[in-house]
């Protein structure tokens, strides 16, 4: 019987601190052993799931299978392990339709879960917005006012608020409970494109909002009393994407090229420019923990408005731990990851697709960055350096959205080809199909928590989608 083979291994942290000593291993030995070996060595209380890298490339099943066959490596030379912490919990992926709701009479264009996942708004081109009641999967209330197609909805991070921005010009703001208009806020002379809220630990009260619209302006709203306090002008064309970053700034991204950030006060803090065309998109790699804020997994109530800044704020911290970074989708078919803090160049400019990007997203721990674009691909890139990691292929027409789960394990596209599609990031692969949508699927959202999705879109029904 041949010997195995043993290669010298060396464990490094991702921010390349070497942990425990050179070791001696078995070439065959495989993910679930290295995850062993490393929970010894950093003594965890209770054990946590790794993943393993040598030179980017997971450990999927053995080193000597996808590192040395795989990869071309020898195992004269010492590997250096990379091990990336993963989610303690697991989301188990959505496999089939629970409800498919009717009630909108036009095209769904925004579905979102609230920031505690208990809650579940829809907007469509029947210029209402319905809340639907989630234990019982049946509309809630409809919320009529907008005069004209209802185009983003978000909202608040308390979750006792919910914005909607219409092709009336207007922002709404509703009681998500009785339904009822609480306000408008009037002043945007063309339509709105994005809505962001101000992330719950930098103020509790969650009382402010920003507004982007195609007039080039992003107006930023005390929502208690419904009045404007400034408004960013700069850009020279329609603003498309707004994001209320946790450092307390602001970024637009719009069709003059540009990006820019704002301070609080609304003087501008700088300017990124690189791209060739419209900037479509843009995501922060702390989006997820800024929706969510107090809540995590388990969506437990904080006890007061205190708890629920100290809450977000931690969870905010362990997100931007690494720095914060941004990454941008345009028409000029790339993207380009930003680290805003530190420099005004990109890091990295992503090329791969070959048509318009039309929507990015941040993996909820930020290792990785998914694109969703109309050349009908999903490609993943490498959160932290820009690095293209895969192309995700199965649908045969444009790709309109991309959604993570909560545990980072899975993803999930929405596309014209009237599918929905969860991929597993373990194997790059197709992992499920979930047809069921009589035409195009425009919107999709995951719950925080993991437990059910939610798409809308051409042919007017919400769908809930559950394990």
């Amino acid at each position: 019987m041949a010997e195995t083979q043993t290669i010298l291994a060396q464990f490094q942290s991702a921010d390349g601190d070497k942990t425990g000593p050179p070791l001696s291993l078995p070439a065959d030995v495989t993910a679930e052993q290295l995850g062993v070996l490393i929970n010894k060595f950093l003594e965890s209380e209770e054990v946590r799931p790794y993943s393993f890298y040598v030179d980017a490339k997971e450990v999927v099943h053995s080193i000597q299978r996808d590192i040395i066959d795989g990869g071309g490596r020898s195992a004269e030379e010492t590997l250096v392990i990379v091990y990336q912490p993963q989610a303690f919990f697991k989301v188990r992926a959505v496999t089939r339709c629970s409800s498919s709701l009717t009630g909108h009479t036009e095209a769904v264009l925004s579905v979102s879960f609230s920031p505690d996942g208990q809650q579940l708004a829809s907007g469509s081109g029947d210029t209402t917005v319905r809340i639907w009641d989630l234990s019982t999967e049946t509309p809630r209330v409809t919320c009529t006012g907008h005069r004209n197609w209802v185009l983003c909805i978000a909202w608040a991070p308390d979750g006792r608020v919910l914005a909607s921005g219409g092709m009336d010009n207007t922002v709404r703001l509703w009681d998500p409970v009785s339904g009822r208009e609480l306000g408008m806020l009037a002043g945007h002379r063309k339509w709105i494109t994005a809505l962001a809220w101000e992330p719950l630990h930098l103020n509790p009260a969650a009382n402010r909002m920003a507004s982007a619209s195609k007039d080039g302006t992003v107006r930023v709203w005390d929502v208690t009393l419904r009045r404007c306090l400034f408004s960013l002008s700069g850009h020279t064309a329609a603003v498309t994407c707004v994001k209320w970053g946790g450092d307390g700034r602001i970024y637009t991204g719009s069709q003059d090229k540009s990006i820019r950030i704002w301070n609080t006060d609304g003087t501008l803090h700088k300017t990124l420019s690189g791209h060739a065309h419209w900037v479509n998109t843009l995501a922060l790699s702390t989006d997820f923990a800024l929706r969510t804020g107090a809540y995590d997994h388990t969506a437990t109530q904080p006890r007061d408005r205190d708890d629920a800044q100290r809450r977000a704020r931690e969870r905010y911290a362990e997100a931007s731990g690494r720095g914060v970074r941004l990454v941008s989708g345009s028409d000029d078919f790339t993207m380009h990851l930003w680290a805003p803090d530190t420099s005004n160049k990109p890091l990295a400019r992503m090329t791969g697709h070959q048509k318009v990007v039309n929507h990015v997203s941040f993996s909820p721990d930020g290792r990785l960055i998914a694109s969703a674009s109309f050349d009908n691909s999903v490609k993943l890139w490498d959160g932290l350096t820009g690095k293209f990691v895969a192309s995700l292929r199965g649908h045969v027409a444009a790709v309109y959205q991309v959604c993570w789960s909560a545990d980072s394990r899975m993803l999930l596209s929405a596309s014209k080809d009237s599918t929905l599609k969860i991929w597993d990031l373990r194997t790059k692969k197709l992992k499920l199909e979930l047809p069921g949508h009589a035409d195009e699927v425009f919107a999709v959202d995951w719950s925080p928590g993991g437990d059910r999705v939610a798409s809308g879109g051409k042919d007017r029904v919400l769908k809930i989608w559950k394990p």
